[in-house]
């Protein structure tokens, strides 16, 4: 190909690959996320916000279904076999809506975001899947606490999940516009979030080990709050002088992580 047909050659994508791997790891949820995140760089943020609910929507039926299913049947499930169908299924749709535009971006040896990076927003969506998970099986019973409990951990999730593409925004946005995404849309989200997880601790009966993973999630967000403070004041003071402290930071988020796999 000529140097002008080479269109995609400033931007940045995952690759099928990697969205497979992502997808196996965290399910739908995590294919959704990459999936939007191509069509940002393809400039269709509409799209790409639709890939996003269709995957959490997706999640949504995949584990209600799973949950429908008898245990007795789940048992002679092999336990990759549902990961499998449905990466299966992913690979197929990413070929179909973005697969030339990926092997011709291939082929003119552009960028790709890489593999390890693919993989955590996996981990990143298979902690969400856990959470939710663990909240259903232990507050089911309870009615009311269970509906509340749900309500606002997906609350939470949303904020989180949208608050961390600031990270692919830190390379490719103006300082001007990463300031204004931090005070209108990142540090409002995880204040909101801490003030989730304090009312969440007000549950009547509330099971202990929910009581422990809040602790955590608590700690976590505290955390997120303070590095998206830091970047905040990196940015505006023009300077690398909080670059130690950010990743003492972020290696404190990765402990709190580990405690809820």
């Amino acid at each position: 190909m000529t140097e002008q047909e080479n269109n995609t050659k400033d931007f940045k994508f995952y690759s099928q690959k990697a969205i497979g791997i992502a997808t196996f790891i965290g399910g739908p949820l995590a294919a959704g996320y990459l999936i939007r995140e191509n069509y940002l760089s393809l400039g269709k943020p509409d799209e790409g916000n639709k890939s996003l609910i269709i995957g959490i929507i997706a999640t949504v039926l995949l584990f209600t279904g799973i949950f429908m299913i008898p245990e007795s049947i789940m048992e002679k499930v092999p336990s990759q076999i549902i990961p499998i169908i449905y990466t299966g299924i992913i690979y197929l749709i990413v070929n179909k809506i973005h697969g030339t535009i990926l092997d011709e971006h291939k082929e003119n040896g552009n960028e790709f975001y890489s593999g390890w990076k693919a993989a955590g927003v996996g981990v990143v969506s298979l902690i969400i899947l856990l959470i939710g998970i663990f909240a259903y099986v232990f507050l089911s019973p309870e009615g009311e606490e269970f509906e509340k409990y749900n309500t606002e951990i997906a609350k939470f999730t949303k904020n989180e999940t949208e608050s961390l593409v600031f990270y692919d925004h830190i390379n490719t946005e103006t300082n001007d516009l990463l300031i204004q995404e931090l005070d209108n849309e990142i540090i409002p989200k995880w204040n909101e979030n801490i003030k989730i997880i304090n009312e969440l601790n007000s549950i009547e009966n509330l099971p202990s080990e929910l009581l422990e993973q809040n602790v955590v999630l608590l700690k976590y967000s505290e955390l997120r709050l303070k590095a998206f403070k830091l970047f905040k004041k990196a940015i505006n003071d023009d300077t690398e002088n909080y670059a130690q402290e950010l990743e003492q930071v972020h290696n404190e988020i990765d402990e709190q992580l580990n405690k809820l796999n």
